[in-house]
């Protein structure tokens, strides 16, 4: 602003000088204390914006600023120059009564560009912080929903296992007390977990292995479970995904049936995504559904939707008496 001014300046002295035959010192004093009031109506335009309501139109703003700021000009400049040249040269006193109407034209269509610009300015960051406070809201927002939803998956699985560990008390002690061990381990590595936002997919397989030794502890020898996977698969994956979709397999695949039970596991890369894929053997003809909190597979659907804002990652499907769920992560390098 300063430089503008300066440069307003001296454009304004040559006007004087050499257009209208000003004498130097006359047209030195006029552009001088032009050039200080102008500075001082720049300093008021920064000033009223900051205390400009975005509410009010632009147009309107600007147009007020303007207006008192370019009368505020011309009047006091033109009785400041008055005061300090106190000179009885006539041409130059009509020159300065005459240029008033000029003058404030030139101040008005100054000060209604600068005025405009600090306004549209504020208007853009006041819009920006507000964007990039309902952004922070929202993501404040999702992340509070997914600590949710992961906080409910423990609670979902601890209650059964301690319900199997109340069991196995009365009927199998040394059983009991293997599974508790194993239960503190697995709780030990799920804390360590929990802060992560994505962890290495053979991180969360080697989980799912810690997880299915506390079953196996629970259901012996009528759980089996196995692994399919390319060799050196590499990846991400959010924590505690998994979980749930194996969990969802086993209690449906081991309800209502006495015999043993084998849940498939298919893990593969494909055109940059991470698929797995889980089946269990799945009785259409049974009535009745174990009972359970239904978090499992609308938990997993919701988490999936809140981390990659789709909703076509996570599938299932009937195949005789075979339930598939099949689940797909994004990834950047696969």
């Amino acid at each position: 602003m300063p430089l503008s001014a300066f440069s307003i300046a001296a454009g304004h002295f040559i006007f004087l000088h050499f257009i209208y035959n000003i004498d130097t010192y006359t047209a030195l004093t006029d552009s001088t204390i032009s050039a200080i009031y102008m500075l001082l109506a720049f300093w008021g335009i920064a000033q009223s914006v900051k205390v400009y309501p975005t509410r009010v139109g632009v147009t309107l703003y600007s147009l007020f600023v303007a207006v008192f700021l370019g009368f505020c000009t011309v009047y006091l400049s033109t009785i400041t120059i008055r005061w300090w040249l106190d000179t009885g040269d006539s041409y130059y006193s009509h020159f300065l009564d005459s240029s008033g109407p000029v003058r404030y034209v030139i101040y008005w269509l100054l000060f209604s560009w600068i005025a405009t610009f600090f306004a549209l300015n504020k208007s853009i960051t006041t819009q920006e912080q507000k964007f990039k406070q309902q952004a922070d809201s929202s993501a404040l927002h999702k992340e509070a929903e997914l600590f949710k939803l992961r906080q409910q998956l423990q609670p979902h699985f601890l209650y059964n296992s301690l319900n199997s560990i109340n069991a196995l008390t009365i009927i199998e002690p040394a059983k009991a007390q293997e599974m508790v061990g194993k239960l503190s381990d697995f709780l030990r590595n799920s804390v360590q977990r929990e802060a992560k936002e994505k962890i290495p997919v053979q991180d969360e397989l080697d989980y799912l292995r810690n997880y299915l030794a506390i079953e196996s502890v629970r259901f012996g020898d009528r759980l089996n479970v196995t692994f399919n996977q390319q060799n050196d698969i590499k990846g991400t994956i959010a924590p505690f995904l998994l979980q749930p979709l194996l969990e969802n397999a086993i209690k449906f695949g081991l309800y209502g049936n006495t015999g043993s039970v084998t849940i498939a596991i298919d893990i593969k890369a494909k055109n940059g995504l991470l698929i797995f894929t889980i089946s269990n053997p799945y009785d259409a003809q049974t009535n009745n559904s174990p009972k359970g909190t239904g978090f499992g597979l609308a938990g997993v659907q919701r988490r999936l939707y809140l981390l990659y804002a789709r909703a076509d990652l996570l599938e299932t499907s009937k195949d005789g008496q075979i339930f598939t769920t099949t689940l797909k992560i994004p990834q950047d390098n696969v």
